[in-house]
């Protein structure tokens, strides 16, 4: 056999065992994406769907739907990317290994995007604010929209859109203000030293009861706060439902100045008397 017909056989050969390579890995490959794609799509449609689940059970707090949809989501996605792992011979306990690895590495590497994890898990389980609920986190404020796995969205009361991780509102001090049904409403109101103080008092506080939305109980109440540089302030006190707090400061400010005027009593502007000496004056 001559050295060329070798050559050819060896090639040949060769390109046989390429070939079959080629195409029983090709084929691998191909299922592999194909699992790969179907998988983000039955993930995205498994979220969407347990959304739309959960947004018609009426007993679920709107607070948990969003991160049970990704929990579904991200929980399909792993799964589908052992199935992936296991089309190329890649047994189970390899992969665990291999996740158990890359996780431990992920981790060191991203603590602070763990950190907001375990943060969004404890503010769902402690939920010091549910959706809709109108927050301060030491400056942080706005209306809570959802909490996700690692952020809060949340929108301020002039619209603006805010994504705040959730580890900056866990370490922070919360104020919730529509947790409670009720506020208690407090308005200083400053009266001159000239005017009556009970006429005043009981101007304010007619005003208070003639307003429905003033809880009768507590009783709304007008004090004598302080003697101030330029007038005698007076303090009126009166509870109402928290939807109603902000409407009813606005109109109880501008109702006390028109029921004070109609009744003759000012409200003082800043003053201070100043007396000037002759230095070159003998005393």
């Amino acid at each position: 056999m001559s050295s060329d017909n070798l050559t050819t056989d060896k090639f040949l050969e060769l390109f046989d065992k390429v070939g079959g390579l080629a195409i029983q890995y090709g084929l691998d490959v191909l299922g592999a994406v194909i699992l790969l794609i179907g998988g983000w799509v039955v993930a995205g449609w498994a979220a969407r769907s347990v959304t739309r689940l959960l947004s018609r059970t009426p007993h679920l707090d709107p607070t948990l739907k969003p991160i049970v949809a990704q929990v579904v989501r991200y929980a399909i996605l792993i799964l589908v990317l052992v199935a992936v792992l296991a089309q190329f011979g890649v047994q189970t306990a390899s992969i665990i290994a291999v996740l158990g690895a890359a996780g431990l590495a992920i981790g060191l590497s991203m603590q602070g995007t763990l950190q907001n994890i375990a943060a969004g898990v404890m503010l769902l389980f402690l939920r010091p604010f549910r959706v809709n609920d109108y927050i301060d986190a030491e400056g942080i404020a706005g209306t809570v929209d959802e909490v996700g796995l690692f952020t809060t969205r949340m929108h301020t009361f002039d619209g603006v859109y805010q994504e705040v991780p959730n580890s900056q509102l866990w370490n922070r001090t919360i104020q919730n203000f529509s947790r409670l049904p009720t506020r208690r409403l407090d308005i200083v109101v400053g009266i001159d030293y000239g005017d009556d103080i009970d006429t005043a008092q009981t101007v304010l506080l007619d005003m208070l009861r003639d307003d429905d939305r003033v809880l009768d109980d507590p009783e709304p109440q007008v004090l004598v706060k302080e003697l101030g540089d330029s007038s005698v302030n007076l303090n009126l006190r009166c509870w109402t439902k928290a939807e109603n707090y902000w409407a009813l400061l606005f109109d109880t400010t501008k109702t006390a100045k028109q029921r004070l005027d109609a009744a003759g009593i000012s409200i003082p502007f800043p003053q201070r008397d100043v007396h000037f000496y002759d230095a070159n004056k003998k005393q």
